[in-house]
């Protein structure tokens, strides 16, 4: 995949999952979606004004292509929220700039068990890159500071927590950044953070100009061609990885204690309530409750939340209905957005998605979490943890150094 990336292609999308491993590299087609228009740019082009749903909007845009088979790859922005009815702020301006783009590839190869399948242009190219020997050095990552703006962070955190005990929301998520004082290497940093990282999903992509590598700990929505739909909200976090007694011992905390649970549980509820809203609501269940992921340098914990999309539902539409993540926004929706929109920066990417979808109605959106970012010159970290009443500025300021640590170790300069 690293040697894909590399390999001279404009825009691309590496996509991880399960097993298996996605380059799409060049664009057949192109969809973006703002938040009044929904574009393609293919050998027919359009410029399409939509109202109502922007996932119908990009549904349709998609089937008109005139590529049979389409599979298309790209990136939701936080911002998409904001399109989503029932969640547009009253006072708030519509987000501006592309929101969601999806890239039809010209070339796409996939490697599962071993197998090798290309799809597309340039199959002898893809051949020769795939046959060349990995030669040269281990990429060096560079040291970087993630405890910077500990004084600013704790100040929100306490006021978050001061807006929840008043009764105007249940949790929030509220998140910082942390500027990379250099350029990075992003294909070297997924290279060496994907060996140190145990990712729900892994990207790498550069599209539209903007840059991000990522190791998802968690999967937004899956949609199988048959209608199975399924979420599965990680919250509620504990360190790991450093030694087998004090993992233990914070998978104890973490198990019993009365903060995380009650985070977690009001998430599992949350997104309960989400997938009844397109799923047949006798169908929707919970399976593995609180079980326990280990993600890189934390450990959360998860519980599956699944249903079976209702008669006249798609994809597109169970994404709508659980985004943004509950586990990366807050409780109720609409409140803790308002809370964002005061006390956080713009988002962009962080804390939306990256996704896989098809012409068969399937869809897979990876969380974008526990990335690095790089656009215009600036490349950053950010991470973010859920606030609620038994919150303490402190831990929740810990929280984000323990999750940022996912990824700080492994950036490479360019």
């Amino acid at each position: 995949m690293a040697a894909l990336a590399r390999a001279g292609f404009d825009d691309y999308v590496v996509y991880e999952n399960d097993g298996t491993w996605t380059f799409a590299g060049g664009s057949l087609a192109t969809v973006t979606l703002d938040a009044t228009h929904v574009r393609v740019r293919s050998v027919v082009e359009s410029d399409t004004e939509w109202s109502g749903s922007p996932g119908a909007a990009l549904r349709a845009a998609l089937d008109s292509l005139p590529v049979p088979g389409w599979r298309a790859y790209g990136s939701v922005h936080f911002g998409f929220s904001g399109l989503l009815p029932g969640l547009g702020l009253r006072g708030v301006a519509a987000p501006a700039g592309d929101l969601v783009r999806l890239l039809v590839p010209r070339t796409e190869v996939t490697i599962a068990g071993g197998e090798v399948t290309i799809r597309g242009e340039e199959q002898d190219r893809v051949r020769e890159i795939l046959r060349e020997p990995m030669t040269g050095a281990a990429p060096r990552p560079r040291p970087i500071d993630v405890r910077v703006d500990g004084a600013g962070y704790r100040e929100r955190v306490a006021q978050a927590i001061k807006e929840i005990r008043q009764g105007q929301y249940q949790k929030v998520i509220l998140s910082r950044s942390v500027r990379i004082p250099f350029a990075a290497d992003l294909v070297a940093t997924y290279e060496v953070g994907r060996r140190g990282n145990t990712p729900a999903r892994s990207f790498l992509m550069r599209l539209g100009g903007a840059e991000a590598a990522g190791f998802s700990p968690e999967v937004i929505v899956t949609v199988s061609p048959d209608g199975a739909v399924a979420t599965q909200p990680l919250a509620g976090t504990r360190a790991f990885g450093r030694g087998a007694d004090e993992d233990a011992a914070a998978r104890t905390d973490l198990e019993s204690n009365p903060k995380e649970i009650f985070e977690h549980a009001v998430s599992v509820r949350t997104a309960q309530e989400e997938l009844r809203r397109v799923c047949r609501p006798e169908s929707v269940r919970v399976g593995d409750f609180m079980g326990v992921k280990e993600r890189g340098s934390v450990q959360h914990l998860a519980s599956l939340v699944c249903g079976d999309l209702a008669e006249g539902r798609t994809a597109w539409d169970a994404l709508e209905a659980v985004f943004p993540a509950v586990t990366a926004s807050g409780i109720p929706k609409r409140e803790s957005l308002d809370a964002i929109a005061r006390m956080d920066e713009a988002r962009r990417l962080y804390s939306g998605a990256v996704l896989a979808a098809s012409h068969d109605g399937s869809l897979d959106a990876a969380l974008v979490l526990r990335a690095v970012y790089q656009e215009a010159g600036v490349t950053w970290l950010r991470a973010g943890a859920g606030i609620v009443a038994d919150s303490t500025p402190e831990r929740e300021f810990e929280e984000t150094c323990e999750k940022l640590s996912s990824v700080a170790p492994f950036v490479v300069p360019a």
